[in-house]
């Protein structure tokens, strides 16, 4: 039988792996439908799945796909909210052990 801690990790783990690769793919498709003058994501949408955890996808997509990268509030909001979440998720593994 399974602790809840190792199902509550397991969810965590699956949620921020989730969470990174959907803010990747919004700097993507934002990227893409910005140069086919297409209807974008809001920037608050962008920044809101950066909150909820996908800081690191986030600010990998923001540099690889070079989006968003001229807006201070991008380059410098996307790396200050991941490093909250790493120092975040590091007290939590702390607290855990």
């Amino acid at each position: 039988m399974f602790k809840i801690e190792e199902i509550l990790t397991a969810v965590l783990i699956v949620y921020i792996a989730v969470i990174n690769i959907v803010a990747f793919v919004f700097m993507y498709s934002d990227k893409k439908r910005a140069k086919n003058r297409k209807r974008r994501i809001p920037e608050k949408t962008l920044f809101l799945t950066v909150i909820l955890g996908g800081g690191i996808g986030g600010t990998i997509g923001m540099h690889r796909f070079h989006h968003k990268t001229k807006h201070w509030y991008f380059s410098l909001g996307f790396p200050m909210i991941t490093l909250i979440e790493i120092a975040a998720a590091t007290v939590l593994i702390i607290y855990m052990i």
